[in-house]
């Protein structure tokens, strides 16, 4: 009999060192920088709070993952808000998520 575990222990998502500078810039480029800096700015700011209070990087790695999610997806955003299509049952998370802080 084995000691070692029957399954493969999940690796955490760890960016590359320069994944936030390199992100900053791409948000600073894009046409909602206006809206998007800032608010990545604040969520960095706070994440870095609860690092420091808990000794974890995972905060900051969410922000980070999370905010690159939303830039990969903004093509597809803007593609569909362009096509027209009916978006008028579209429920705003972020609306209700700031509601409830």
């Amino acid at each position: 009999m084995s000691a070692q575990p029957d399954h493969a222990p999940v690796t955490p998502y760890a960016p590359a060192p320069g994944a936030p500078a390199e992100l900053l810039a791409q948000l600073r480029a894009d046409r909602r920088a206006e809206r998007w800096v800032p608010a990545f700015e604040r969520e960095w700011a706070a994440a870095l709070e609860v690092s420091r209070r808990t000794f974890s990087l995972a905060a900051l790695y969410e922000v980070i993952q999370v905010w690159q999610a939303r830039v990969a997806s903004a093509p597809a955003v803007d593609a569909f808000l362009a096509s027209g299509r009916d978006d008028s049952d579209f429920v705003d998370l972020e609306e209700i998520r700031s509601r409830c802080r």
